[in-house]
């Protein structure tokens, strides 16, 4: 529920803290005194349309802050989750008006877009006026209020999952189909392509691994010699490994006497015999990797030749054609295999739309009946509000050529205002006043069930009279004891059921060279006051005292 209100530089309002309270609450005050103010800046905090316009004079901008108490699991929660923002329990609306049109809005001081803030403020607060084209008299919204009304929802979930099941396999089926005739126009080519490709057995990487084994064989080729020459003068019949390992066992018997002089040629003799015969070991690899094979090579050019001309023939870089292969063998096997599978997916898709148009007409059938007990419940209402002479209608239209995730249906409420008349949607049949209290019967019957928390009633009484306006407040007050009730008022009778009222005024400031709009909490003697001056005038008598007392307790009997 809205827990509290700050507007500051809006219009003729400079700075205005307001605290709510579950129940009614019902502000009033007399014409112009900043009313229709205070909810455009209310709208403005819940992502509605910006105004340079709204900004007061003088100030370089103007803001407006909405505090919710908001419970656990609540629509707009998952709203903030889906945008990454925190949710504390408590949400914080903000929407900074600037003088230049701008608007900045901001949830829990995180920066969002607009329409993520009007989104939240939807989920949060329902405003229903005479003329306003918003809430309930939008018929996309009276399908999902229908739905809550019966408490449908669950039976809608599981038409949503058939949905995107049936969507799926149809979806797979399109796809095969468009397969295997793309597959069919290119039968001859696919077969002679597939064949050919997998005779050359192409693999990834083929090409570089043949290029570098063919540049390493004819560099090879002309190194070859010296390298064979230097390893037949290091480990050949010319090596002198033999003849200094022979001087070295002869100096080592030699030296068992004189080591001191032997020793030191010993050991350089050993290292070079070492090095000779590591020289031998490295000469040795790179003669075998220098091997030179004309028979090979003529091989890896021969297959070089082959893989680039299939490279050029399907317009494929090499490395693409063993894919390239896959690919055509895939679509040979469709082709010949393609008709066994296109049944299975057909079946499959089949399948899935047998079941979701069986959920789907179940689900119409439960909203036909709903909506008969939803027309009677409304209907109900409508006596006790001066329209004992008109109709509410519940328009379920069933189109099973037109399926959708919700299903086959189509809602819409209509109206019909007096008997003989052409019934018709609401928003268009019905007249201001109508068609206020027609939206007003509707939510007293659909109560928390598919409504906001806080529900905000703008004039909705204006033209009526005592006894309409007593069955209003009492039907709001009704409302209240289920979600949070805000009304704007000029019915004595409305104002007595509050169980907050507020009063706006209009003070003078600077000796009268302006003026500023206030939000006071008033008192049981001043609400006296206050309706009694609604049932007066500007004039307030004993007699509109005593006819105020006796609204405020008839409301709490």
């Amino acid at each position: 529920m809205l827990a509290r209100l700050s507007i500051r530089d809006i219009v003729l309002i400079e700075r205005l803290d307001i605290e709510f309270a579950a129940g009614l609450a019902v502000l009033t005050g007399e014409t112009g005194a900043g009313k229709s103010i205070l909810l455009d800046a209310f709208a403005l905090a819940l992502g509605g349309r910006g105004d340079a316009g709204l900004v007061r004079h003088g100030a370089e901008q103007g803001q407006v802050t909405a505090v919710f108490d908001v419970p656990k699991n609540h629509p707009a929660a998952k709203i903030l989750a889906e945008n990454g923002l925190d949710d504390t329990g408590e949400m914080i609306l903000r929407r900074v008006q600037l003088t230049d049109g701008r608007t900045r809005a901001f949830i829990n001081d995180q920066s969002i877009s607009v329409q993520t803030l009007k989104a939240v403020g939807a989920a949060l607060v329902e405003i229903h006026g005479q003329h306003d084209e918003r809430a309930l008299v939008d018929a996309a919204t009276h399908r999902r209020l229908l739905d809550a009304f019966a408490g449908l929802e669950k039976d809608v979930a599981a038409v949503e999952t058939l949905w995107d099941a049936r969507r799926t396999a149809n979806t797979a089926l399109e796809e095969h189909r468009a397969g295997m005739e793309r597959a069919a126009r290119e039968a001859d080519y696919l077969r002679h392509a597939s064949a050919e490709l997998k005779q050359l057995a192409p693999k990834d990487g083929e090409e570089t691994s043949l290029a570098h084994r063919r540049t390493t064989m004819m560099q090879g080729e002309k190194i070859a010699s010296d390298l064979r020459e230097a390893q037949e003068a290091v480990g050949g019949n010319h090596s002198p490994v033999a003849a200094l390992s022979a001087a070295v066992r002869r100096l080592e018997r030699r030296g068992v006497n004189s080591p001191a002089l032997v020793e030191p040629a010993v050991k350089a003799i050993d290292a070079a015999i070492n090095a000779l015969e590591e020289a031998d070991q490295h000469l040795q690899a790179a003669l075998a990797a220098t091997d030179f094979d004309p028979a090979e090579l003529e091989r890896i050019e021969e297959r070089l030749f082959a893989l680039r001309a299939a490279s050029r023939k399907y317009s494929t870089p090499v490395d693409g054609l063993a894919a390239l292969a896959a690919r055509y063998a895939a679509d040979v096997v469709m082709i010949d295999a393609g008709a066994s599978q296109l049944k299975k997916l057909e079946q499959a898709a089949i399948e899935a739309d047998s079941r979701y148009a069986a959920a789907a007409k179940k689900l119409s059938l439960a909203r036909q009946k709903s909506a008969e007990k939803l027309n009677k419940a409304v209907n109900a209402e409508l006596a006790p509000l001066k329209l004992e002479r008109a109709k509410f209608m519940t328009q379920v239209a069933t189109d099973e050529a037109a399926p959708g995730p919700q299903g086959f249906d189509r809602v819409e409420f209509w109206v019909q205002t007096n008997p003989g008349t052409k019934p018709g949607p609401m928003m268009k049949v019905a007249s201001g006043g109508e068609l206020s209290r027609f939206l007003l019967a509707l939510k007293v019957v659909l109560s928390d069930r598919g409504s906001a928390p806080t529900l905000v009633f703008d004039e909705i009484d204006t033209g009526v009279g005592g006894a309409v306006a007593d069955a209003i407040g009492a039907r709001l007050a009704r409302l209240a004891g289920k979600v949070q009730v805000m009304a704007v008022t000029h019915a004595p009778q409305v104002a007595a059921r509050a169980d907050q009222h507020l009063l706006i005024s209009k003070d003078a400031l600077d000796k009268g060279k302006r003026v500023a709009t206030r939000v006071n909490a008033l008192a049981a003697d001043h609400r006296r006051e206050e309706i009694a001056r609604m049932l007066a005038g500007a004039e307030i008598t004993a007699e509109a005292r005593a006819a105020a007392d006796r609204l405020l307790k008839a409301a709490t009997a």
